[in-house]
């Protein structure tokens, strides 16, 4: 999703750029591993959880890059960035289900009823960041109780969101939790025929999570300046516009038109979740591997 952008830094600056692609938990883990002799100059995530777990290798940033966003879309400690947004959502078939249906918030996908019809992805970021919203909003005994119900309801494990969506598609799963640009991209692909639509719960919560994708740069940094001019650019119109028409994301910037397929943000009851308290990777990663989810 993010390559041609990339590439597009590099065709208006002429500053190359290396990238290493990967899964949250794993590039996470890389950069603990590789502490001061990492050779990365920024870490940039799909979700905040990451950002929180790094937070002891990342500095602040300068104001001038910080207050391109707002207050909601940036560290407290002011060293990330949000460089684009996006909603949890449910992915519903339109030909299995219908969105009253749907339960008025995820605790509903505990009920018998939904057994063997759900999908997702634990292994990734985003799925483990709205799992840690839990925790915040529900406390630890609540979000174990909702994931040992679900597992009882035998979620149907994917690989990555992407085969979620696909699998609603076919029938396999009538619905997939999963973050909302997924949908659209397959419509995009696949034409308005694509019989996938979203879902936000009424009631809100967890299961309406907003979330950043973030960015910062690293203390270990070699190339400061660069990575510098790289977040400018990323927070950019040009670059905005991208993710919102492009990606299905939606922008951070304040006065920069969001896609007219997106649900307006306002429409959609979204938790009031600080995204510096979604930072407790860890804590998540434990509790899912406790419950067996994760090996």
């Amino acid at each position: 999703m993010v390559g041609p952008i990339v590439d597009q830094f590099s065709e208006a600056t002429g500053i190359k750029v290396q990238v290493k692609y990967g899964g949250t938990a794993q590039i996470v883990a890389t950069l603990l591993e590789e502490g001061k002799n990492s050779p990365a100059d920024i870490f940039w995530t799909r979700d905040p959880g990451g950002l929180g777990a790094l937070s002891s290798m990342l500095d602040p940033l300068p104001q001038d890059i910080l207050t391109l966003v707002p207050t909601w879309a940036r560290a407290n400690n002011e060293n990330w960035v949000g460089i684009s947004a996006r909603i949890r959502a449910v992915a519903y078939n339109t030909e299995r289900v219908s969105p009253e249906d749907l339960p008025d918030s995820i605790w509903g996908f505990t009920d018998p009823l939904w057994e063997g019809r759900i999908g997702w992805s634990p292994t990734s970021g985003p799925t483990q960041t709205m799992i840690t919203a839990m925790r915040i909003m529900w406390g630890d005994e609540k979000t174990r109780q909702w994931l040992r119900a679900v597992q009882t309801n035998k979620l149907a494990i994917y690989g990555n969101h992407t085969a979620v969506v696909a699998a609603v598609g076919t029938g396999e799963v009538d619905i997939g939790l999963v973050n909302h640009y997924y949908a659209h991209r397959f419509r995009q692909e696949h034409g308005e025929d694509f019989p996938v639509r979203n879902y936000y719960f009424k009631e809100g919560g967890p299961g309406n999570l907003a979330m950043i994708s973030g960015a910062s740069v690293l203390s270990t940094a070699k190339n400061r300046e660069n990575a510098e001019a790289f977040l400018r650019f990323m927070l950019s119109e040009a670059a905005q516009r991208y993710f919102t028409f492009q990606t299905f994301e939606y922008p951070v910037v304040e006065g920069i038109a969001t896609n007219q397929v997106l649900t307006p943000l306002s429409e959609i009851n979204r938790p009031e979740t600080s995204m510096d308290d979604l930072g407790d990777l860890r804590g998540t990663l434990a509790m899912l591997r406790d419950l067996g989810i994760l090996p």
